[in-house]
């Protein structure tokens, strides 16, 4: 089975944004996707069919008060207004509806990653756990530790996926892939270092201890599982997209000419998966 696998990244996601269009404008259906905080999302609008709803939300959006900066911190607790994004937005009478009829026909499984607060483990939601006007799993997966609180569901508290398994090629390969195209928003060189600012960090997540000790050795897994894809990739297992350059997008940016950059980036650097599969 063929699986795309999307790490996500915050405002540096625009880059999947690309590739997902060029995969609709060439009409490529993969079978079993997986995503990572804006990674999930992005694969929402893929599979609903919807070609160009994800890049508003980078290149429109974005700018908007009511989506992220410091009224929402005030106000809400959360520099990011996750309601805002994925239901004020999203939902059937939002400003750019998902089309949830045409993501539930479509028969892909959709693996959303999230974190569990209180254990910093990973949890996995289904396609089958969003319902119409409530998309949670999705907040959840987006919910990036200090910047939001963590987000409710079912009574657990969860934060973003890819606190626990930020680059989720074995899971993927353990549900039954056996090709991944996998997406990664920085250069094949780049190698996380270590976590700054610990003490504000500690003091942010004292109540989830678990995942501020998860977040300071969070470089070792990242590092490593990124290395691991590239070797299955030499193996020819795996298909790594990603930038030759981020073009100076971080998780939090807001640059609507380095947005344009590097969806176009994206866009072009997607044709290399129709020689893959």
């Amino acid at each position: 089975m063929l699986g795309i696998l999307d790490a996500g990244g915050g405002m540096r996601a625009v880059y999947a944004a690309g590739v997902y269009d060029y995969l609709l404008d060439k009409g490529i259906e993969i079978p079993y996707c997986i995503g990572v905080s804006a990674g999930s999302a992005n694969q929402v609008s893929y599979l609903a069919h919807q070609r160009g709803r994800n890049y508003p939300f980078y290149e429109e959006y974005a700018f908007r008060s009511d989506y992220m900066g410091p009224k929402n911190y005030v106000t809400k607790g959360s520099f990011i207004d996750l309601d805002y994004i994925y239901s004020v937005l999203t939902n059937e009478d939002g400003e750019n509806p998902l089309d949830y009829d045409e993501y539930c026909r479509n028969p892909a499984q959709h693996v959303i990653v999230t974190t569990v607060a209180e254990t910093a483990q990973p949890h996995y939601f289904h396609k089958e756990d969003l319902k119409r006007n409530a998309y949670e799993p999705i907040k959840a997966s987006s919910c990036m530790p200090m910047v939001c609180r963590p987000w409710p569901i079912d009574g657990v508290m969860y934060y973003d996926g890819g606190v626990s398994d930020p680059i989720p090629y074995a899971k993927a390969f353990g549900d039954g892939c056996d090709k991944l195209i996998c997406i990664v928003t920085r250069p094949r060189s780049f190698r996380k270092g270590t976590m700054k600012g610990k003490p504000l960090a500690k003091y942010l997540l004292r109540r989830y201890p678990a995942v501020y000790r998860t977040l300071e050795q969070r470089y070792v897994k990242w590092n490593h599982d990124f290395k691991a894809v590239q070797e299955l990739e030499r193996e020819g297992k795996c298909l790594l997209i990603c930038p030759d350059d981020s073009c100076g997008v971080s998780s939090l940016t807001r640059d609507a000419g380095a947005f344009a950059k590097l969806y176009t980036k994206g866009y072009t650097d997607a044709a290399a998966i129709g020689k893959f599969i």
